[in-house]
């Protein structure tokens, strides 16, 4: 099993950053795809960015040059560092993890961007 818990969502203006992290704990493998995924009101659930096996990137095109995607192995935790943001960034973000076990998600946290 695999528990991961989200934070550094909040209220941001259009512009401006956020950092979100997520603990991982529990049976982590070194192979695995950890990721950042949105949510907005009435829409599906959406990929923002992964990496793979703690270096191998790759993002949606909507947020390209604007959020990176970190994982610090030591700790078990990966980051989204959100920048520029604009309104339609409105979502509740969720942290998964996937191996050869399975996948997992975290709680989320939500993040919104006033204009």
């Amino acid at each position: 099993q695999v528990q991961l818990v989200e934070s550094g969502g909040g209220l941001v203006q259009a512009g401006g950053s956020l950092r979100l992290s997520c603990a991982a704990s529990g049976r982590i493998f070194a192979i695995n795809v950890m990721g950042w995924y949105r949510q907005a009101p009435g829409k599906e659930r959406e990929l923002v960015a992964t990496i793979t096996n703690g270096w191998q990137t790759a993002y949606a095109d909507s947020v390209k040059g604007r959020f990176t995607i970190s994982t610090d192995n030591a700790k078990n935790m990966v980051y989204l560092q959100m920048n520029s943001l604009k309104p339609e960034d409105t979502a509740v973000y969720y942290c998964n993890y996937v191996d050869s076990s399975g996948g997992y998600w975290g709680q989320g946290t939500q993040v919104t961007v006033s204009s």
